[in-house]
C-alpha cells in the first residue's frame, strides 16, 4: 500500500474506493495489520510533536509549521518504511528462537462522525463506531483474548473453544468462543447495551463472576441502574458498521442523544413542541449532523443555530 494512500486513509481523507481498498489489504495479511499500525503510531507521534512545538511559536510562525505538518509527516514516513524493510528483512533471516514477538498493546481512537474496522491476528472481524477508543493486542496468547473498549463496536469474533475472546468495558465484560455481538460502552455515558446476532454471549461484572448468558437476538441493556433483558427490535441500528445512522420510532430526545455521542457535541433543545414527535428514517454518517437537521427541518418546525466555538447546537 503506497503511502499517500495511508496518509489519506488515517486523515479520513480517502475516497470510497480507496476505504474499500485498504479494507482488502487490511484482511489480506497479517502482516498488512501490523504495517498499517506501525504507520498510524508514527503518524500519531509526528502530530503530536508538530502541535506541542507549534504551541511555543509565535502567531506568524505557528502558521507555517502547521502548513508543514503534512509533508513533515510524509518525509517521516518514508524513513519509517526504510526501517520496516530493515526490520522484516532481520526477522526472517534470524533463526526463529531470535523472532519471538513480544505481545504489545495497540490503540486505535476513531474521531467523532467516523468509523473504523480492522481484523486481528486471530481473524476476528472488529468495527468501530464514532467516539470508540480499542485497545488490543499485536497477537493474543496461548490461553485468552482480551482486548478493552470504550465507545461501541461491533464483532464477528473467530470460533476458538479454547481461547475465550474476552471484551473488557469500564461497567462489564463480555465473554465469547465466537459470535457475532455489538457492545455499546461509552465511558462518558450512562449507556451500556450488548446485543447478540449470533452464537453466544455470557456478560461478566469481572471476569471471576457467575456471569449472565444472553441468546441470539436479544440484547441486555442497563436501565435505571439495572440490567433489563429484550428481544431486539431494531436490526437496523446495527447499520452504523456501514457508516449509517438509523432511527427506528424515536423521540427527538433520543435521536439527540445518539448524535452528541457520534458527533461529539451538545444539543440544547429549546422547542417543546418537537419533543414528543417521533422519527424513523437513515442517514450517513458521513454527511454529517447538520444535513440531519435540516431533513429532519422539512416535516417539522424548529430552526437551529450552532456554536462553533462551544460545539453546541440549539434547537429553537
Amino acid at each position: 500500500m503506497n503511502q499517500e494512500s495511508l496518509i489519506r486513509y488515517i486523515t479520513g481523507d480517502a475516497t470510497p474506493e480507496e476505504k474499500a481498498s485498504m479494507a482488502e489489504w487490511l484482511d489480506a495479511d497479517p502482516e498488512n495489520m501490523r504495517e498499517f499500525l506501525a504507520f498510524r503510531k508514527l503518524f500519531d507521534i509526528t502530530l503530536w510533536q508538530s502541535v506541542n512545538a507549534a504551541s511555543q511559536l509565535t502567531t506568524t510562525t505557528k502558521s507555517i509549521n502547521t502548513f508543514n505538518v503534512r509533508s513533515l509527516f510524509i518525509e517521516a514516513l518514508k524513513v519509517a518504511a526504510l526501517f520496516a524493510v530493515a526490520f522484516l528483512g532481520a526477522r526472517y533471516l534470524l533463526p526463529p528462537s531470535a523472532t519471538v514477538e513480544p505481545v504489545v498493546m495497540q490503540t486505535i481512537h476513531v474521531p467523532a462522525g467516523q468509523r473504523a474496522e480492522l481484523t486481528l491476528t486471530d481473524g476476528t472481524k472488529v468495527w468501530l463506531n464514532a467516539k470508540t477508543t480499542f485497545n488490543f493486542p499485536n497477537h493474543f496468547t496461548a490461553t485468552s483474548r482480551n482486548v478493552t473498549l470504550d465507545g461501541e463496536g461491533y464483532f464477528d469474533v473467530t470460533n476458538n473453544k479454547k481461547q475465550p475472546f474476552i471484551v473488557e468495558t469500564q461497567k462489564y465484560d463480555i465473554k465469547v468462543w465466537g459470535t457475532r455481538f455489538d457492545v455499546m460502552a461509552y465511558s462518558g455515558s450512562t449507556i451500556f447495551e450488548t446485543s447478540l446476532l449470533e452464537g453466544s454471549v455470557e456478560l461478566l461484572k469481572t471476569e471471576t463472576d457467575k456471569g449472565v448468558m444472553i441468546r441470539p437476538n436479544e440484547r441486555i441493556f442497563l436501565e435505571n441502574g439495572r440490567l433489563v433483558r429484550a428481544p431486539i427490535i431494531n436490526f437496523n441500528h446495527f447499520l452504523w458498521k456501514d457508516g449509517l445512522i438509523s432511527f427506528d420510532h424515536e423521540s427527538f430526545p433520543e435521536m439527540a442523544r445518539k448524535l452528541e455521542l457520534y458527533f461529539d457535541l451538545k444539543i440544547v433543545i429549546n422547542n417543546n413542541r418537537i419533543l414528543k414527535n417521533r422519527y424513523t428514517g437513515k442517514f450517513r454518517t458521513k454527511d454529517g449532523v447538520e444535513h440531519i437537521l435540516k431533513v429532519l427541518q422539512l416535516s417539522n418546525k424548529f430552526s437551529y443555530k450552532i456554536d462553533d466555538k462551544l460545539n453546541i447546537i440549539t434547537i429553537e
